[in-house]
């Protein structure tokens, strides 16, 4: 994999180049700030950029931006404080960013700290540009009156603002639960569901387990766990299955929800995002007479997921995020009258 760095501070890309090039990846180019970041880009697409924050002339967030409407390619946020930058993160990763991770550090004797997590995360990503990976078929469950219907959601690049559009645009009184799974890094995680439930009129939690989905509020699933719903509606959170590409993964939601009885006035969406997560899963919930909608090509910032789940038949709607909630209102309404 061709790895592009941009950071404007000498001992962070020296840190980042021992690490890339340790693990067998090459360095294509390195920035010290947003603006040659997206220059460098544009004349030598690398695989991956590792994308710092803040920088002088452009920050991570604008060349972010301007990369993904110039030569669009992968880009991980790579910053030293993920909770004092949570603004810039969130603006980043409303352009197009896949994923956030802190800048591995020195200690005094030399010892690198946080190279794993760096490492996992370009991992995650270059599998993503690969070809999926085959899971077993969705199994039929016997299905079980429950009250309320639930809205699950998958998302992933660009989700952050496409959730907070969505959500933003539902009334209060919603009259379905609604389970997210966002890919984000699990330390980031409570951050998103705060900034969430500020942007939005309904209720946004970060899912715990044991939880009972209500009617209009929403949870998101923590980024280090999987979420389940079992019967009656009852969050779960676990670490298995390991063999998906993304914790929290949506297949694994989607999956979970035909053996929890849910309704068949319920709905599943797949939002912008890269890869194919959640794609086999909506195809399971259609099949079993769910509503499945999936965001169109020209309103997300990577028509991977949707675009997947639309090749397959998955969805029986395709939608701009602008029209989402009208179409998901109008739809529930609909059943609750007949």
């Amino acid at each position: 994999m061709r790895i592009g760095i941009v950071n404007d501070q000498a001992a962070s890309v020296d840190v980042l180049k021992k690490v890339v090039t340790a693990a067998g990846y090459r360095v294509l180019w390195i920035a010290h700030n947003g603006e040659r970041a997206v220059e460098k880009c544009c004349a030598q697409k690398p695989d991956l950029v590792l994308m710092d924050l803040v920088m002088p002339v452009l920050d991570g967030a604008g060349a972010t931006q301007m990369i993904m409407k110039k030569c669009p390619c992968p880009v991980l946020i790579v910053t030293a404080s993920i909770e004092a930058n949570s603004t810039k993160i969130f603006e980043a990763m409303g352009a197009g960013a896949l994923d956030v991770v802190t800048t591995p550090s020195t200690s005094p004797s030399g010892e690198i700290n946080g190279e794993r997590e760096l490492l996992s995360k370009i991992s995650v990503i270059g599998k993503l540009q690969g070809h999926g990976m085959a899971r077993e078929p969705l199994k039929p469950a016997p299905k079980a009156r429950l009250v309320p219907p639930l809205l699950a959601i998958g998302s992933s690049t660009g989700g952050p603002s496409a959730l907070a559009e969505l959500l933003g645009a539902l009334p209060v009184d919603f009259p379905a639960a609604i389970a997210i799974a966002q890919h984000v890094d699990g330390n980031f995680s409570e951050n998103l569901a705060q900034w969430l439930d500020s942007q939005v009129k309904i209720k946004v939690n970060l899912a715990r387990s044991g939880d009972l989905m209500q009617p209009g509020v929403a949870v998101i699933s923590p980024g280090d766990r999987h979420m389940r719903l079992a019967q009656g509606g009852i969050v779960e959170l676990t670490l298995g299955p390991g063999d998906n590409l993304y914790v929290p993964s949506v297949d694994v939601l989607f999956d979970s929800l035909c053996c929890a009885g849910f309704s068949s006035n319920s709905a599943a969406v797949l939002l912008t995002g890269m890869g194919a997560d959640g794609a086999r899963g909506m195809l399971g919930l259609r099949n079993a007479g769910w509503f499945t909608v999936a965001q169109d090509k020209e309103s997300s910032v990577v028509w991977g997921m949707p675009g997947a789940a639309v090749k397959m038949g998955a969805a029986r709607e395709v939608c701009a995020i602008g029209n989402m909630a009208g179409l998901l209102v109008r739809h529930f309404k609909k059943r609750f009258r007949s």
